[in-house]
């Protein structure tokens, strides 16, 4: 728990050597450059950290989880049946934990940049706080589903802190409570909180509020983490305990070598507290040998022992929370809907990529992370304007990507769906975007189109463009002087260019009889430039065509004013 949060109770010389002892092989295999604890063996005189100072204050002495990991961490393989990663193994920190460790850290780039805070630093306080919120037990906001309060600080083996929230974040209108996933005393949430999720509200209780408020904790008085000293002090200001500071930073190192992602709910648990030790065996007093030697008798054999479950972290009061059950994996991964998706240039698709996870009995799977990508060369976007998204399982087992937004690239691209904790085949849809179209052109308004010979029009044509009775806006089109077919002629059959008659003209001035790369605006309306006559008299004719098919006859007159 913070300071002002947490100074703890340091534990016997036994788990300070076996934390150092594990530091120390951890260190043996660490990559160049990360920064690592090391034993006063190893370690020169000025680079210890000295201990804190014997008036220190001591806000909490909270317990801690001491759990140390395995000596190595190599990938874990894949199970050789399903070709997942195993569930539960200490490499593996709950999704949505471990999205509020990565956004901490990015936020803490940009605001604290000379910091340097690492997200493998707030994973290795938050192991030790609350074993990744109790396992990420959390909803898919990132609060978690029971509160994880500390001990009532009362002064009965911890400090003796007076209530200073009212009882609002630890439920207690007497004593403060250590609370959350990072384990804040209410006192120093109200100045240190953050909000780090973007809800408007500061909640202890949320992963991804209380790692950004942690992460700015530790980047405090101009520390700078990348610094071995101030990496040691940002700890300690944490936790004013040696034995803190070895367990921590052995996580920290740890994660740093490698991690993965692994379903909310399934992270491996820590079991043992620096306020726990292993009890005592009464001692056995022998009995004297009987006088006489009795007759043999069967030895009935012994009731099975069934193994002690271990403890797991403090669930609200230092209530022990049941073991968590076994997990099942996810073993199929299917689309549901339609296989292929179609849309207009800047419109919206009509379905959405939806994908089901089901385990090896054929039940749905709440809370498996889905992720969306779309693949391809496209401007087509998801809700937002991410190309990925990463979307957890609703109770039925299906997952729905944000609804999809065309770009105007016109063409073929793919939305693909993968299992993010499970090596299970891809799911994907084909996309399609194309160009936006009209079935009906209309003029939009019934004024004659009429000219003298080597005269101006006096009217501009102007039309409008539906879909399916809707308003067809950016749609192409294009406007050509046609000759008038003659009599019987295929009305099937292409229409002819005029090269004479009524005509536009172009930017230098000269006559055109065909324009292209005309759009209709907002509203569906074109209005198309001013039309000039030549020496030729009669009726001619103006075909108007858009993308879809759409098209409109318009006749043009050039008659000589009546004398």
């Amino acid at each position: 728990m913070a300071p002002h949060m947490g100074r703890r109770l340091r534990k016997g010389a036994g788990t300070t050597a076996v934390a150092a002892l594990a530091v120390a092989a951890l260190s043996a295999s660490q990559a160049p450059g990360v920064v690592h604890a090391s034993t006063p063996t190893d370690q020169a005189a000025s680079d210890v950290t000295p201990p804190p100072a014997p008036d220190a204050p001591a806000s909490g002495n909270s317990p801690y989880y001491t759990d140390l990991p395995p000596l190595a961490s190599p990938t874990p393989p894949p199970n050789a049946s399903t070709g997942t990663l195993p569930i539960g193994d200490q490499q593996g920190i709950p999704a949505t934990v471990l999205d509020a460790y990565k956004k901490a850290e990015a936020a803490l780039a940009t605001d604290r940049p000379n910091c340097h805070l690492p997200w493998q630093l707030l994973g290795g306080i938050g192991k030790v706080e609350s074993g990744h919120a109790n396992g990420g037990r959390v909803d898919a906001n990132g609060t978690t589903l029971t509160p994880i309060l500390g001990p009532v600080l009362n002064g009965a083996g911890f400090a003796n802190i007076t209530d200073t929230d009212g009882g609002a974040y630890d439920g207690d209108k007497v004593h403060d409570r250590a609370v959350g996933p990072m384990q804040f005393i209410p006192s120093t949430w109200a100045s240190s909180g953050r909000d780090g999720n973007g809800d408007g509200v500061k909640d202890p209780n949320n992963v991804y509020d209380a790692a950004l408020a942690a992460g700015f904790y530790l980047c405090g008085n101009g520390r700078d983490v990348a610094v071995k000293a101030d990496l040691d002090k940002a700890i300690l200001s944490y936790n004013q305990s040696q034995e803190y500071l070895t367990t921590v930073t052995t996580w920290f190192d740890f994660y740093r070598r490698g991690t993965h992602e692994v379903p909310d709910g399934t992270g491996s648990l820590p079991s043992r507290r620096s306020d726990q030790s292993t009890p005592k065996q009464p001692p056995v007093t022998p009995k004297a040998p009987p006088s006489k030697k009795p007759s043999p008798t069967p030895t009935p054999p012994a009731p099975p022992v069934k193994p002690p479950v271990p403890p797991t972290r403090p669930d609200g009061g230092g209530t022990p929370t049941p073991p968590t059950p076994t997990v099942p994996r996810a073993t199929t991964f299917e689309g549901v809907g339609a296989n292929e998706l179609t849309a207009f240039a800047g419109g919206a698709f009509g379905g959405q990529p939806t994908a089901r996870v089901k385990d090896a009995s054929g039940k749905a799977m709440a809370k498996v992370s889905v992720k969306f990508e779309i693949v391809g060369d496209t401007d087509t976007r998801f809700a937002g304007g991410a190309t990925s998204v990463t979307v957890a399982t609703a109770t039925d087992g299906t997952a729905a990507a944000p609804a999809l937004k065309a770009g105007e690239k016109t063409g073929t691209f793919t939305v693909r769906a993968t299992v993010a904790e499970a090596k299970l085949s891809a799911v994907e849809w084909k996309a399609t975007v194309v160009a936006r179209q009209a079935d009906i052109l209309a003029r939009s308004d019934a004024k004659e189109l009429t000219a003298a010979p080597s005269g101006e029009f006096a009217n501009q044509v102007s039309v409008k463009a539906t879909y399916k009775g809707a308003v067809a806006s950016g749609v192409a089109a294009s406007a050509t002087m046609i000759v008038t077919p003659a009599a019987g002629a295929d009305p099937k059959a292409a229409p002819k260019a005029n090269d004479k008659g009524p005509y536009f003209k172009d930017a230098e001035g000269k006559p055109v009889r065909e324009l292209t790369d005309l759009k209709t605006d907002a509203n569906g309306v074109l209005v198309l430039p001013k039309m000039y006559a030549d020496a030729q008299t009669g009726t001619f004719l103006l075909r108007l065509t858009t993308e879809g098919g759409a098209t409109l006859t318009v006749e043009l007159k050039v008659a000589a004013a009546a004398s």
